[in-house]
């Protein structure tokens, strides 16, 4: 069934992270994604194991749903042909240093002349302008330079980066966000635009708590483990065999007493220090030993157990495996499968994106380097097979 976005065309001109996830989610809307790849080597992510049969898994696992075009953009032929792809479609995405497309005579000045109804996202890691824009940028270095490393892990211990990509994740989504807007405001205006996604304002944006605390209170915002700044309890506690995670936040004058009684812990109730969830906070320097002493006592399934019949918001701290068989991801569909042509079928993370009418799904697996170039080009093009046959001996496909 078409996608939300079935009858959109995407040149995706990006490569490892960043952009290619914000592209794999245009493309499960039902986008028609073409990634264009360096001949030989192609997304330097190709080359990141784990390996299936000399097949990155990290790269299948962001690429999916795309056609792949080798194309050599340092060459002029290369260039010119893409100048010709260019009216043909409605996105391009790029995520190089500032500066590098239009030393290639490919930016979205030049581009917008060929096609002035095109959106041009680019991702970079502070940005086209500033101080900044040109220096070199990875995912660590902006979760450094944007604070998200100084908030996160233990009190009083070295910063700890989040399990996952989040300086690159972040701009991906706000570039998918960006572009369905141009698309939306194009049809008003008939015209494209330029979308400008720096991961350190992305970084920046996405810390709603800490710099509004700073901003009211002056204090600088510091490790705080799991728990939340502003609710107690609002964590993960250790439990007699395990981990789990307990929030209080709405409804807590009916839930800070039933905690309280679970925990065997009735004084607590009535104490002033304790009336609410800031007031906890503030004073959770007593309660952290008490909260710590009373989990031990249990295991994880008897306070799940129990503090679910409560109505008290708890879960376990699951392992990716125990995520992957967890019976309300299997009912989201969450894990799914795909056809490659060569391995066969593969287990993947589906889209989270579910739509009433026009469904956004896996729709095909991540390709091989230059797999639709024929394809693709005869297609847009209109290049014949002798013509492709020229273009490859002279390594411009």
């Amino acid at each position: 069934m078409a996608g939300p976005l079935e009858g959109v065309r995407v040149l995706d001109l990006s490569r490892v992270l960043s952009g290619p996830f914000a592209t794999m989610i245009l493309a499960d809307m039902g986008a028609d994604v073409i990634k264009i790849e360096r001949p030989g080597s192609g997304d330097l992510a190709r080359g990141n194991g784990p390996f299936i049969d000399g097949r990155s898994a990290y790269f299948m696992s962001i690429n999916r749903g795309k056609r792949s075009v080798t194309l050599d953009l340092k060459s002029e032929k290369g260039r010119e042909l893409f100048l010709k792809m260019v009216p043909k479609a409605d996105v391009v995405v790029e995520n190089y240093r500032p500066g590098v497309m239009a030393e290639m005579g490919l930016d979205y000045q030049v581009l917008s002349q060929h096609n002035p109804r095109l959106i041009y996202a680019a991702i970079s890691g502070f940005g086209q302008d500033g101080p900044y824009a040109h220096k070199p940028a990875f995912d660590i270095i902006v979760q450094g330079m944007g604070g998200i490393l100084s908030v996160t892990g233990e009190p009083g211990g070295p910063p700890v980066r989040p399990g996952v990509s989040l300086g690159d994740i972040t701009a991906s989504l706000y570039t998918v966000i960006a572009i369905l807007g141009a698309l939306r405001e194009r049809e008003r205006s008939g015209r494209g635009q330029m979308i400008d996604i720096s991961m350190l304002d992305c970084q920046v944006a996405i810390q709603e708590n800490a710099f509004s605390r700073y901003f009211a209170t002056g204090e600088v915002p510091k490790p705080l483990g799991t728990r939340h700044p502003i609710a107690t309890p609002f964590q993960a506690f250790k439990t007699k065999d395990g981990y789990i995670v307990v929030a209080i936040m709405g409804g807590e004058r009916e839930q800070w007493p039933l905690f309280c009684a679970a925990i065997d812990r009735l004084d607590l109730i009535d104490d002033p220090r304790f009336a609410d969830n800031y007031s906890r906070s503030q004073h959770y320097h007593i309660l952290e030993p008490i909260f710590a002493e009373a989990m031990l006592k249990k295991t994880s399934q008897e306070w799940l157990d129990e503090l679910s019949a409560m109505g008290i918001a708890c879960g376990p701290v699951n392992t990716i495996d125990k995520v992957a068989s967890d019976p309300q991801v299997l009912h989201r569909q969450m894990v799914t499968e795909v056809e490659h042509r060569e391995l066969g079928r593969l287990k993947t993370v589906n889209t989270p994106l579910r739509f009433s009418r026009t469904p956004a799904q896996v729709r095909r697996a991540a390709p091989d380097l230059g797999e639709h170039t024929q394809e693709v080009l005869q297609e847009l093009l209109g290049l014949s097979r002798e013509e492709m046959e020229g273009l490859r001996s002279e390594g411009v496909v």
